[in-house]
């Protein structure tokens, strides 16, 4: 099983296709599993990267707390062990936020960005509190009391009606996940510092991608990231929640290949 270690866990990766190298990020609460309807169509044409985040997937359980720059530095750590100096950086939800990051702290590293379903800001307090109750009442009675909450963060009104199996599949893999690692996922999540006022500096090409549906992480926040960076294109997909790559994998997949050409020419 391919991995790296790092703070003494272990980083799973998937390393497939050559060319531009290309490295996806996937949500909390998934692993990179997520991407698998994306993943033979950029290997295609490009070397794809897919890192299982630390506690998520294949990856080692997050047995301290860390931040979402620990995460950005997970990553290099797989990009250094296959010797890749750049890459384009994909991300969706916590995803994005780690490539955000990434292209602040080490823009040698970043050619260009794919944001999905993300945010540039800090946590709304109402948010913070919302999901520290949550993570109290997960810590006495596990995540499967909370899933009816959590599927419609996760999943568009659209899907839920429409795609009832991918639903059910992945809401069975939301029950499975690690709960401390979740808990600790959540922390740094909420305890996240806003890039807001630093968006400028961010000169790469960027591609922003939401869900029409999300009530996660609604649209209003892509626009304001697609508004700060400096050479951005931005794209609505519509009947999409927050997993936008999961429900509409075709229209995702088309723009992630369209920003990719673009940039590889």
């Amino acid at each position: 099983m391919p991995s790296v270690e790092r703070q003494g866990i272990g980083i799973f990766f998937e390393d497939v296709g050559a060319g531009l190298p290309v490295v996806l990020g996937h949500s909390f609460l998934c692993s990179g599993a997520m991407w698998a309807p994306q993943v033979g169509a950029l290997a295609e044409r490009y070397r794809v990267v897919n890192v299982d985040f630390r506690g998520h997937g294949r990856s080692g359980n997050a047995d301290a707390p860390f931040s979402l720059y620990d995460l950005v530095t997970d990553v290099v750590a797989v990009l250094d062990h296959l010797r890749i100096e750049r890459a384009v950086w994909a991300g969706l939800s916590i995803g994005g936020m780690v490539a955000l990051r990434a292209a602040l702290v080490a823009p040698e590293r970043v050619s260009a960005l794919i944001l999905l379903d993300t945010h540039a800001g800090a946590e709304t307090a109402h948010k913070k509190l919302k999901y520290r109750l949550m993570a109290l009442g997960t810590k006495t009675f596990g995540i499967r009391p909370f899933l009816p909450a959590i599927v419609p963060l996760m999943f568009g009104r659209t899907t839920r009606r429409t795609k009832p199996a991918l639903v059910d599949e992945w809401r069975a893999r939301f029950a499975a996940v690690h709960v401390p690692s979740m808990l600790r996922t959540l922390d740094a999540l909420i305890r996240r510092d806003s890039v807001v006022p630093r968006l400028s500096e961010i000169r790469v090409p960027s591609l922003v991608i939401v869900g029409e549906q999300d009530v996660s992480l609604p649209p209003a926040y892509s626009s304001e990231l697609a508004a700060g960076l400096k050479s951005s294109a931005f794209v609505e997909v519509p009947a999409s929640g927050h997993l936008v790559a999961l429900e509409q994998p075709e229209a995702v997949t088309g723009a992630m290949l369209r920003f990719l050409d673009s940039i590889a020419r």
